[in-house]
């Protein structure tokens, strides 16, 4: 992503005198328009890069200047590797470990201490998301379009989008894209995503705004929930909407409420509890989960 490589770039203009683009484009495996683009970010940024051309040129950082001690205490650089470190669990090239051990090795006065933070963004499908990472992220950086088969609950269909943003979220991958079909702006989950290839057609970067991953916009709620729960299913209504979304009924029960986005997952998520929720409203859930009992029983009856 590019601000870990501005970070190892400019790593590496604080370590050594002067370096080239070609030394940076193989170093961050990426091109020399890219790196040019990277060096113009630091500019812009205030840091005071110096470029010549000719014998001896190169890119260097001017002379006098350093960065200031009080940019990065041991703490900021705890966070940053642990950034990092998240970003490799899901990689599936050494791209951050490298970079890892680039800042560790330059900056290593700010490094002490033992981790206090370990993430790891890979669940359980890091052998099928790290490639379909790689692939994203090239065609984020290159500007060229990706084509998919995508799996919606209304069905498989072929998608072609311009790519923006990776984002993590509500624990799952996400594209967030301009969809040539739909001529919209769309955010598709990464597990639902298969044959990601990216095309040699570029595009141009449009005004993209940032996402709404707000709950509010995402999960709208308008099904209001009203269940009971067995005492020994606390843990799940905690874990999954927190300690306040119940009450303790004088059964002993645990009279749930909740505002739910979608239907077939809020009927789904009630019958894994199976015998131990009991659904007050709305009537149309309680009537949907008697009929999958139905359907259910009379698959098992006749086996």
């Amino acid at each position: 992503m590019k601000i870990d490589r501005l970070i190892g770039i400019l790593s590496v203009l604080l370590q050594e005198d002067r370096t080239t683009a070609p030394e940076l484009a193989e170093r961050f495996e990426v091109s020399r328009r890219t790196i040019n683009r990277d060096i113009e970010a630091l500019c812009k940024a205030g840091i005071p890069i110096q470029t010549s051309q000719g014998f001896g040129g190169g890119i260097r950082i001017m002379d006098g200047y350093r960065m200031d001690s009080t940019i990065l205490t041991s703490k900021d650089m705890q966070m940053i590797l642990a950034g990092l470190r998240s970003l490799d669990s899901v990689s599936g090239s050494r791209y951050y470990g490298q970079l890892m051990e680039k800042l560790q090795t330059g900056l290593s006065e700010f490094v002490s201490g033992r981790d206090s933070i370990l993430i790891d963004l890979s669940s359980w499908y890091k052998n099928s998301l790290s490639p379909k990472i790689e692939v994203i992220q090239s065609a984020i950086e290159n500007r060229h379009l990706l084509e998919f088969q995508y799996y919606a609950p209304s069905g498989e269909s072929s998608r072609k989008i311009e790519p923006y943003y990776l984002v993590f979220q509500w624990s799952n991958w996400y594209v967030w894209s301009w969809c040539m079909e739909r001529e919209d702006y769309r955010l598709f989950k990464l597990n639902r995503m298969d044959r990601v290839f990216e095309t040699e057609h570029g595009f141009i970067c449009r005004d993209v705004p940032m996402p709404d991953l707000s709950n509010e916009k995402i999960f709208p709620g308008g099904i209001k929930v009203k269940a009971l729960f067995t005492p020994d299913m606390k843990w799940r209504l905690v874990e999954e909407f927190g300690p306040h979304c119940f009450t303790e009924a004088d059964d002993g029960r645990l009279f749930f409420t909740a505002d739910y986005t979608d239907m077939e997952n809020l009927v789904t998520w009630l019958m894994t509890f199976g015998a131990k929720a009991e659904v007050l409203k709305p009537k149309e859930v309680r009537d949907i989960i008697c009929r999958n009992a139905e359907e259910t029983l009379r698959i098992y009856r006749e086996d």
